[in-house]
This record gives structure tokens, sequence and C-alpha cells, in this order.
């Protein structure tokens, strides 16, 4: 599949105003802030909806899943504290935005997805744009144990509970970021394993995020 993108000066300056926008907002960190400047977020919609894209809000990308809110997108690369080289876990690759965000932190992302459709596109559009994740196929509730244990685990849906499969491939001294509660709201929840059975949980903002669905979630 050919691509034909264009990044102009007219999305840059949009970005700009974006990046302005979550400073508003809250969001601090500056290699964040960078990150969010750099990465093209028109080229995950379709050009009909270009005007969108550098709006604070979700956008609907087709199987029922979202192209999450950049204050979100922010929020939560926030919390992960990502390091150059960190190993990083994505569950839940949907656009691929989040992915490239991790990607331009100096993040190695292993990132999974389970709607073939989405999969598929991220497999060939991110490559185009010159982001190198290690993708995955399957049901991202159970994490990626065969590359385990990673640095930080990122959960980019809402999920019921914290899965104790994916707090076991996390490094002691890692964090890992995942919004938990019911269907309609969740609160971000930041854990910390301080050491091999020991781990430290905070409870932040609330937040809404497309279920997280898999054998350890709904």
């Amino acid at each position: 599949m050919a691509y034909k993108f264009v990044d102009n000066y007219r999305e840059r300056g949009a970005r700009k105003k974006l990046v302005e926008h979550l400073k508003g907002r809250g969001i601090e960190d500056q290699k964040v802030l960078e990150a969010i400047g750099k990465v093209p977020r028109h080229f995950f919609f379709d050009e009909t909806f270009w005007n969108q894209a550098y709006r604070d809000i979700a956008f609907p990308i087709g199987d029922g899943q979202t192209i999450s809110q950049p204050y979100t997108v922010a929020y939560q690369s926030e919390l992960l504290h990502v390091k150059k080289g960190d190993k990083v876990l994505e569950i839940g690759t949907g656009s691929g935005y989040q992915t490239c965000i991790l990607l331009e932190l100096g993040a190695e992302v292993y990132t999974i997805e389970r709607q073939e459709s989405l999969y598929q596109r991220t497999i060939q559009v991110l490559p185009y744009m010159g982001y190198k994740a290690k993708f995955f196929l399957g049901d991202g509730s159970k994490g990626i144990a065969e590359h385990a244990p990673y640095d930080k685990i990122i959960v980019t849906a809402g999920a019921p509970f914290v899965p104790e499969i994916m707090l076991k491939q996390l490094k002691v001294g890692g964090i890992f970021v995942i919004p938990v509660g019911d269907e309609k709201s969740q609160k971000m929840v930041t854990i910390i394993r301080v050491g091999e059975n020991d781990f430290d949980r905070i409870e932040l903002d609330t937040f809404r995020f497309v279920p997280l669905v898999g054998d350890q979630a709904w």
C-alpha cells in the first residue's frame, strides 16, 4: 500500500499550539512535550479529518477503537518517566500514535494489538513514517511474557482490574501505568515494583478509555 502524507507549516504550527495547550493543562515533562511536537498526529487520520487531528480530543479510528486524546497520551507518557533505552511494553497499539511518542522518548517498544485490521495498518504506516517498534497481534491482557521483563508497561485501554500476569512481567524498579475501573470511567493507576513481591500503587485522575478486552480483562 502506498502512503502519501504531507506535513507542512500548517500542521507543524498546529502541533506547536497543541503543545502550548498541553502545558496549560499541566503537562510539565519537556521530553514528552517535544515528542508531541514532533509526531504528525494527522497521519493517523483519514485526510478528510485532518482538521481534527490537533484538537485535544479522542477520535474514532474504526473497529470500535479511538486514537487517544493528546492530553491522555501526554499524561500517561509523563507517568512512565521513560529513559532512553527503556524496554517498554504497550498494551493496545491502536492507531500507533502512543507508540510513536514512546519511540520519540527513546524507548524500545514492544506493542500488541488484538484487532487485526489495526495491527496490519500500524505495521505498514509506522515504518513508513520512520518509526520502528516490535509489533505483535494477540491478546494484550496477558502481556507478552516471552519478552519480559520490561522497564515500563503502559495499558491504553480501560481494565476492570490490574492483571497479575502483567505485574510479573515488570522489572523490579519498573513502572506500570494502567486505567482501572468500569466500562464508563477509570482511575489512572501507577504501580511501581519495589521488590520481588512488593508493589506500590497510586490512584490518580479519572479518564474514559475503550475497554481492555481479553482473557485477563473484559
